[in-house]
């Protein structure tokens, strides 16, 4: 997966954890394994087993392709963990299995840390989210649905924990139903991020699409949505949600970009939202139009999953399993 925006043409472990789950969803062992290879081979140093990838590959100034930041990203690795428990499972590849659960093992040992006030917690990454009592966390890299297919996988692992705890960062961090990209946990309460403030953007447009495809199962499903209204809201007033929002106080600035109505399409679908629905729908092309193709790395991702998940192309159980429509083509009765 490159990103061609970025003069370094870059490629991230994001990026490669998400076309890993568009194969698995799409049957396609092949471009699976290739997509595998080139993540282990060049962002795990070749040794999987041992390394979590780094983030960040690209193309430096002399124009050699290397790793260009070897700090981790955690939503990455543990979308690439969750892809490959279900690869393995859905395929019946127990080699895949036994790949997920090491790199559970590795995200434990170096991205999990025991917060006080707040307990088990997954880290943004290996270094620089820790300073001086003050913990920094992305509410967008913890998907529940993900958490749960973790802790099922480890069941002695920290990871039902942290999806509880996830709950409450989610809630707590958005007191106007607006997530924020970043928050700063600090012991008692979340802050903003004296380095990125307020902003809710490109990150926390994920939180929206992450509760949105939450199954009716999931206990924690209802409060979420509850908690992560202002989006809805917005639109309800016929506003339109912009591409950065004030989370303290709601208020937005910039066009709202293609992706993000894709990304807010089942979270207004859980929400029972029809008639807002629709709109937002109308503003994604298909996948076929050649607008669709011209759409940035990262919008193009949020379509893929929100129209995906609205055409019935794949649903998560209440135990976080991928449901894929061509494993079990009644995927939208589990909704």
């Amino acid at each position: 997966m490159v990103d061609f925006l970025n003069p370094d043409q870059r490629s991230t472990s994001e990026g490669q954890s998400y076309a890993l789950f568009f194969a698995l969803v799409n049957n396609d062992q092949v471009l699976f394994d290739k997509v595998l290879s080139w993540t282990r081979h060049n962002l795990c140093g070749g040794r999987p087993d041992l390394n979590l990838p780094a983030w960040l590959w690209g193309r430096d100034g002399s124009g050699a392709w290397r790793v260009l930041d070897a700090n981790t990203a955690s939503d990455g690795e543990l979308w690439i963990a969750y892809a490959l428990l279900e690869a393995g499972r859905l395929w019946s590849r127990p080699g895949f299995l036994k790949a997920g659960q090491q790199m559970l093992q590795l995200i434990r040992t170096q991205e999990v840390a025991t917060l006080p006030g707040l307990g088990p917690m997954l880290l943004p990454g290996r270094t620089g989210f820790v300073d001086n009592g003050r913990w920094t966390l992305n509410p967008s890299y913890l998907p529940i649905q993900v958490l749960r297919r973790c802790a099922n996988a480890d069941p002695k692992g920290p990871w039902a924990a942290i999806a509880a705890n996830s709950a409450r960062v989610l809630r707590d961090s958005a007191p106007v139903g607006f997530a924020p990209d970043w928050t700063v946990w600090d012991g008692k309460t979340f802050n903003a991020d004296p380095k990125r403030g307020n902003v809710g953007s490109y990150d926390a447009i994920r939180v929206y699409l992450w509760a949105g495809m939450l199954d009716a199962g999931e206990p924690l499903r209802a409060r979420l949505l509850q908690d992560l209204s202002g989006p809805a809201d917005l639109l309800a007033a016929q506003q339109t949600p912009a591409e950065k929002i004030d989370t303290a106080r709601g208020v937005g600035t910039g066009a709202l970009p293609v992706g993000f109505s894709a990304a807010l399409l089942p979270y207004l679908s859980a929400l029972g939202k029809p008639a807002l629905l629709k709109a937002q729908a109308q503003r994604v092309p298909a996948a076929t139009q050649p607008a669709a193709a011209a759409l940035p790395y990262f919008e193009r991702t949020l379509a893929l999953f929100g129209q995906g998940w609205l055409e019935n192309r794949y649903r998560f159980a209440a135990d976080g399993r991928l449901l894929p429509a061509w494993r079990t083509p009644a995927c939208a009765a589990t909704t």
